[in-house]
């Protein structure tokens, strides 16, 4: 709560030494805030803790502490409560104070990290040549927040999408093009070499099916595809390795459309990135003694890890004919990320179906001393999107769903819904303005829904309940914003320009609370930084878009007398910014009117 709660907690250790001396410098204060607000608005429960190692009754310590506690320029008199809890209500002044300094403040209180530091946010990587489904949504929508509460928080982020593009599959995608595109030639210029002839890929994804299914059927065409990979690899066949960037090329540009309409920011750093660094990885492993032959493929056996048969479990390292494995990449990258970049803490935003590859390969990294003591690595594991059939989210005929359809989907049936209302409300408006709100709200609608659900869970895909107004939605939150701006269209307010000796004076229960709330952003932020759980901020959102309506219809604004009146435009102005800033930081934009 702006540093509130921390202080606190330092003022409670303070009083600890002095009451019991130096042997409970290191004693936690366990302080909580409040369950019930009527008896204040944190608790200290370090008493009753203490109770058998003192061999005092817990009334006694919380009183011995109460005694050395110096809080007079935070809190009203600390009450012991119960069996030996300490309450503690914070000054009316005192909350006063707090938030005319944020007021001021483009940051709202939330202060940049004390030690920032160079981290990695690895998210979305989709692979090249297939489309982005519903799959990628998790990651790439969890990732970017992540990235976005880190930077704003001052660390160097890197946004990372390693993309798949390598491996197998380009062997048959190369040796189908050449066999659609038989008149394909390679012209050499001053830039590289680029492929030239009628060439058209189009669907990119119905021309991965074709080959794919040539290569199922068709040994010839195998047997040039494997061909095919090996020239990509050795990286010393041009007309291959142009054929590969052509297909990447394509790829991307389908991507960028869909990061494009999300808002997200990310660098491409495919597995591709790492080719040269695999043999170095094998080399490595060998020279440490970790490398195990088992059946011609070079192995690291793994610490709790078993087969069926209950045997040790190999993690391939390279395999019997001398190619490498996706985990091979993941090494690769992640010493490159560690000794390149010079990472500190590395973030994984990934599936949770992948927790096993993660534990397995970090395991290696550990065994071969790749990781510093100073470098943290992070596995984000996410749930799976359900229909609302509670089985795996399908389109009616059972195909993945598109992360374009259901994109387009989402902001149709906003759309639909924002005619509606305008006619019921007898409004018109232009097409320019239907077509944001309908964009804004039903792209946020998909990003709110997912990032509100505690990530490590599955969560229901419902269309109805993310677009609904009323509820914990980002409909309901922008409307939230949007009742701020029509109190500033309706009073004809500037709220940059209330005076630069405006207060704000709390009165109204409804005013207490939501001014406690709004001090709260820096404490939700932290938490997020460290345990990568972006429900927090929602939660938090959510409830500040609560207690501003509540307070809203208790507390008149316009029609208040001086100061109250302009006090309390502040505390509608703070709301605004703040739930501005905490959806920004969700990746979501906000609405005038809507």
């Amino acid at each position: 709560m702006n540093a509130t709660q921390e202080q606190l907690k330092l003022k409670l250790a303070q009083a600890l030494v002095a009451a019991f001396g130096a042997d409970y410098t290191e004693v936690d204060p366990i302080l909580v805030t409040a369950s019930n607000p009527k008896f204040g608005d944190f608790q200290a429960n370090v008493a009753l803790s203490l109770s058998k190692k003192l061999g005092m009754q817990p009334r006694a310590i919380a009183s011995a502490i109460v005694e050395k506690l110096d809080i007079s320029d935070i809190c009203e008199p600390p009450e012991i409560a119960g069996p030996g809890f300490i309450n503690l209500k914070l000054q009316t002044s005192y909350l006063e104070a707090q938030l005319n300094a944020i007021k001021a403040d483009s940051r709202l209180g939330v202060p940049t990290a004390k030690n920032p530091q160079k981290e990695i946010v690895d998210f979305s990587s989709p692979n090249i040549a297939k489309e982005m489904h519903v799959g990628h949504l998790r990651s790439t929508i969890i990732g970017d927040c992540i990235a976005r509460i880190l930077e704003f928080r001052g660390h160097d982020v890197l946004r990372l999408n390693h993309v798949g593009d390598w491996g197998t599959q380009f062997g048959m995608l190369i040796t189908h093009l050449v066999d659609t595109y038989p008149d394909i030639g390679l012209m050499e210029t001053s830039l590289g070499n680029y492929l030239h002839g009628d060439i058209n890929i189009g669907d990119l994804v119905e021309f991965y099916r074709e080959a794919k299914k040539k290569f199922d059927n068709d040994e010839e065409f195998r047997e040039r595809s494997r061909q095919a990979v090996v020239n990509l690899q050795s990286e010393k066949e041009p007309f291959t390795t142009a054929a590969w960037t052509l297909i990447c090329q394509a790829s991307r540009k389908e991507f960028k459309e869909i990061y494009d309409r999300l808002d997200i920011k990310l660098e491409e750093r495919g597995e591709s990135s790492y080719n040269r660094d695999l043999p170095k990885v094998v080399e490595d492993l060998e020279a440490s003694g970790l490398l195990v032959e088992n059946q011609g493929a070079k192995c690291v056996f793994l610490d709790g890890f078993t087969n069926r048969e209950g045997e040790p479990l190999p993690l391939i390292v390279q395999k019997f004919d001398g190619g490498y494995n996706y985990a091979t990449t993941d090494l690769a990258a992640l010493r490159y990320r560690i000794q390149e970049d010079q990472a500190k803490r590395i973030i994984y935003v990934t599936d949770e179906g992948q927790a096993n590859h993660f534990s397995q390969f970090l395991q290696v990294a550990k065994k071969a001393n790749w990781i510093p003591d100073d470098v943290k690595i992070v596995h984000v594991p996410f749930g799976l999107v359900l229909g609302e059939d509670g089985k795996k989210f399908k389109t009616r005929s059972g195909d993945t769903v598109r992360l374009r359809d259901l994109l387009d989907e989402a902001v149709s049936r906003t759309r639909a819904d924002l005619e509606a209302r305008l006619k019921e409300e007898g409004r018109e408006e232009t097409e320019e303005f239907i077509n944001n709100v309908a964009n804004v709200v039903g792209i946020s609608a998909v990003k709110y829904a997912d990032l509100s659900q505690n990530r490590t869970s599955n969560y229901v895909f419902s269309y109805d309940k993310m677009l609904s107004l009323k509820g914990n939605t980002a409909p309901y939150m922008i409307y939230a914003y949007v009742r701020t701006q029509g109190i500033s269209r309706e009073g004809n307010i500037d709220f940059a320009n209330l005076g630069d000796n405006a207060k704000i004076v709390l009165r109204e229960d409804t005013e207490f609370t939501l001014a406690k709330h709004l001090l709260q952003l820096d404490e939700v932020i932290g938490e997020v930084e460290q345990d990568l759980l972006p429900n927090r901020l929602c939660d938090y959102l959510y409830n500040l878009s609560d207690k501003f309506n509540k307070f809203y219809e208790n507390c008149p604004v316009l029609k208040s007398e001086e100061p109250v009146r302009t006090s309390r435009l502040m505390l509608c102005d703070l709301t605004a910014r703040t739930l501005e800033k905490g959806l920004d930081l969700l990746g979501i934009k906000v609405l005038e009117r809507m």
